[in-house]
């Protein structure tokens, strides 16, 4: 699922992108999707995008003089779990396009498209961020930090760190590889209670007697939890690129790849939160972690696997935890949620072809998995 560095990228994309193009004309919104229709019909305007945690903003601006004369509109997209912008000739538009901006002649006519495989992402016409949303990790650190301490007596924080990092109440933009690459940082287990660990920066105050350099340099060398929170994001946002799932190209993808030292890593442990979520991390799982769950180490041989960028669906004890190592052959359950986008994604294409094959050899799975995974065909 996209995480607020790749709300953040879509961002960049679509101002490069849309700098320079005039629209035109009605947005088409596709039929299948449940998503409001957007009323707002301009013979030319230009479209702009800004990101605040794990939301996007498009406004759609009028040129002077256009026809009709309107205000400006704005929408606020969440991507869920498969969104994303992409700009495209018009007469070759992407699958699952469920929102379209067209250009205005003269010249090709493009348009600008919010794609969406899964049809979990959503907008909303008026530009207002989501209510109850937090201040964003990236943009807004001091609000978003004084936010989090402000309120440790939530309840919320009687939980493991783990699970109130992604508590979009207080931690705006943070997802499940972040939470991981965060922790893993600062050697904090993942089932550590929340209060107990965000306490003690209550108390942190630097020397007065340091410098602004020599405090500028204690921050750089020794962060904090939620420091890592503002600068582990900011990294990924450095990486560039326009995200960090195979369509977006494998160069942008193994960039990524090699960034993560946790998540997802060989050597690194796994549980499934309170939430049915995995989260990974190295030694102690802490005080808090599930009672009779089963720490699973990943081992480093096999095919090199990248992040899971899809939801994870609730825990099933009854379920086994998929972990693709080696080249076992599945089983029918396994071989339905290898073909799921969050694995999919963080394999490379051959790899999900032959999940494909033994899906199908599995018979009643295979329809299933089409509509889980279509794209992938």
């Amino acid at each position: 699922m996209p995480e607020g560095p790749e709300l953040h990228l879509a961002s960049r994309f679509v101002n490069d992108a849309c700098r320079g193009l005039v629209f035109g004309g009605c947005v088409e919104k596709s039929p299948v999707s449940r998503n409001p229709e957007v009323p707002f019909e301009s013979s030319a305007y230009c479209i702009s995008s800004s990101a605040r945690g794990k939301e996007l903003r498009l406004t759609l601006s009028p040129l002077p003089g256009a026809q009709p004369p309107r205000e400006p509109l704005a929408l606020v997209f969440r991507f869920g779990m498969s969104g994303s912008f992409q700009l495209a000739p018009s007469e070759a538009l992407p699958a699952h396009a469920h929102l379209r901006f067209y250009t205005a002649p003269p010249g090709p006519r493009l348009a600008l498209c919010f794609v969406d495989i899964r049809r979990f992402g959503h907008w909303d016409i008026g530009g207002e961020w989501q209510p109850g949303r937090g201040p964003c990790v990236l943009l807004e650190y001091e609000q978003f930090r004084e936010n989090v301490l402000r309120n440790l007596a939530d309840k919320v924080f009687d939980k493991p760190i783990c699970e109130a990092l992604l508590d979009q109440r207080f931690f705006n933009g943070i997802g499940n590889y972040l939470r991981a690459e965060i922790l893993y940082r600062l050697k904090i287990p993942p089932f550590e209670k929340a209060r107990e660990v965000l306490e003690a920066l209550q108390q942190h105050r630097p020397s007065p007697e340091l410098t602004l350099s020599q405090k500028i340099r204690a921050k750089l060398q020794n962060p904090d939890l939620l420091e890592l929170c503002h600068s582990v994001p900011k990294e990924v946002v450095q990486l560039g690129g326009k995200g960090y799932g195979p369509e977006s190209g494998e160069e942008d993808f193994a960039a990524f790849r090699a960034w993560l030292r946790c998540y997802g890593m060989p050597g690194m442990s796994s549980l499934q939160d309170g939430r049915g979520r995995t989260i990974w991390f190295q030694g102690d799982p802490g005080p808090l972690a599930p009672k009779g769950g089963k720490s699973r180490k990943k081992k480093s041989k096999g095919a090199q696997q990248g992040p899971e960028h899809g939801s994870e669906a609730p825990a099933d004890p009854k379920r086994s935890k998929l972990r693709m190592g080696g080249p076992e052959p599945l089983s029918r359950r396994d071989s339905l949620l290898a073909s799921t986008p969050s694995l999919c994604l963080a394999l490379d294409r051959g790899a999900c072809v032959a999940c494909w094959k033994q899906a199908g050899a599995e018979g009643a799975w295979m329809p299933l998995a089409l509509w889980l995974f279509p794209a992938q065909l």
